[in-house]
């Protein structure tokens, strides 16, 4: 029997490799080559799409090209889809992925039972785009039995609905079944459990990832269903497999929240059909995720007195402006290496603005240890929480709590300038209407008409602001 041909493919960019080594030449990525068994090539298969290529596609002049509005899905669930945009789109493929045990199935099944109730209501009336009638929704199932995912609708106390289930792992019969029931909707839980009979690889690998991502993309396009793929994720928290399946999606998703809290969050890191970094915020119920209408409301800690070492942030995520509660903790250092710590907020930008503060405001945390969070879990990764962290810093190295109804936000450079943020109006008319009266925002943020309620205080520098800060 001929030995079968193997190859190291880079699960970041593709690319192969006779054998192992530390880093891909291609990408320069470090521990990234896998091994792959090399299949054998599909002329058939290849040029049945090379004719299919040749006949549909050709040259055309981009002022030709009229764009159009692509219809929407609504899901039923308001805060997923404000993540998708507005809902799915036809033909459309979503990629989502978590840690086991977040909710991502929950949430799906949830989507899917609204979507066939409305499926069922409407009939067969009209088109769902590119020529497909309004069809079904189906739920592919690799990982559970059909009376598993029935219990957990039991369980959540789901409406009966006509939704439609298919406990199988087999790529051909998946794709058979999807063709013959030509679905609006259809769920692969999960994309890694899912395997073609063509290649000799086993389900997981990279091969068989890319190969069924492929051809469940193609069968998605060519019918006009919206696909939605659930990922595993690795240790690291980003999606298994290679990193071209992100790549052939069209959306990405990342469920993330801690499994202790009740809280879950969900954010679109790609999507060609929306905006990019939206936040969708759920709460964990005993019938299911439950979208949380007012987010702001978990990210801020309700105090029954002043305390130091708290400040509200005004973030922006995607086109919701949110506001989060900033804490830090300044204690003395017990050990010649101070201690640097940060959830919820950069870590290295932490130790930056440190100096910063030492440099141009003379406040010293050389002897300190320094700990800082963001209330709530969630994960800001915008530099215009620099000055929030700064505020929460002196206020608990001062022990001097910063008065209440105070929000601030804005971008610190290493001169110990203060830089604008996008979008800030829309900070700033949240805070109002949350019932907050000063906020402290760079001079660029200032804005040009008097917001009711609420006293704008604009600066320059770092040390200016926390020269406001001890007026106030």
């Amino acid at each position: 029997m001929a030995r079968q041909k193997s190859a190291f493919v880079c699960t970041e960019c593709g690319a192969q490799a006779v054998r192992w080594q530390g880093q891909c030449p291609q990408c320069q990525a470090w521990n990234t080559l896998v091994e792959t068994v090399l299949e054998p090539a599909a002329p058939a298969a290849g040029s049945r799409f090379a004719a299919l290529a040749g006949e549909t596609s050709r040259l055309q002049p981009l002022s030709a090209l009229e764009p159009r509005e692509e219809p929407r899905q609504p899901t039923g669930l308001d805060e997923f889809d404000r993540v998708l945009g507005g809902g799915l789109v036809a033909g459309g493929v979503v990629l989502i992925g978590g840690d086991p045990g977040i909710g991502k199935s929950t949430l799906l099944l949830q989507a899917l039972s609204n979507l066939a109730a409305t499926s069922a209501s409407a009939g067969s009336e009209g088109a769902t785009g590119k020529g497909t009638k309004a069809g079904g929704v189906i739920y592919v199932s690799g990982e559970e039995s059909g009376e598993q995912v029935a219990l957990r609708a039991q369980r959540l106390q789901l409406p009966q609905s006509p939704l439609q289930m298919l406990a199988e792992i087999n790529l051909e019969r998946i794709l058979h079944t999807l063709r013959e029931a030509r679905p609006r909707v259809a769920v692969i839980d999960s994309i890694q459990t899912v395997y073609s009979e063509t290649l000799q690889s086993a389900p997981g690998s990279v091969a068989q990832v890319r190969e069924c991502a492929a051809q469940l993309t193609r069968f998605a396009k060519q019918s006009g269903t919206s696909l939605i793929l659930v990922g595993h994720v690795t240790k690291d928290g980003t999606l298994a497999g290679p990193r071209v399946l992100e790549h052939i999606v069209d959306t990405v998703l990342y469920f993330e929240g801690d499994t202790h809290s009740s809280f879950r969050l969900i954010r679109a890191f790609k999507n060609r059909f929306g905006a990019v970094n939206e936040l969708g915020v759920f709460a964990m119920t005993e019938r299911g995720l439950r979208g949380v209408s007012n987010p702001s409301a978990i990210f801020l800690s309700q105090h029954s007195q002043q305390v130091a070492g708290s400040c509200v942030l005004i973030t922006q995520e995607g086109t919701r402006p949110l506001l989060v509660e900033v804490q830090a903790l300044v204690d003395s250092s017990q050990s010649p290496n101070p201690r640097r710590l940060s959830v919820g907020l950069e870590q290295n930008r932490l130790a930056m603005l440190l100096a910063v503060m030492h440099r141009h405001a003379g406040v010293v945390c050389f002897d300190q240890d320094v700990f800082v969070n963001a209330v709530g879990g969630v994960k800001i990764t915008e530099p215009a929480a620099d000055l929030a962290i700064l505020f929460a810093i002196v206020s608990s190295l001062r022990d001097r709590p910063l008065r209440r109804g105070l929000a601030v936000f804005g971008e610190v450079g290493l001169a110990g300038e203060i830089r604008p943020a996008p979008r800030g109006q829309e900070r700033l008319k949240e805070a109002a209407k949350l019932g907050f009266d000063t906020a402290i925002v760079p001079r660029a943020n200032a804005p040009k008409h008097p917001i009711e309620g609420l006293k704008v205080i604009a600066v320059e520098r770092v040390e200016e602001a926390l020269e406001q800060l001890r007026g106030l």
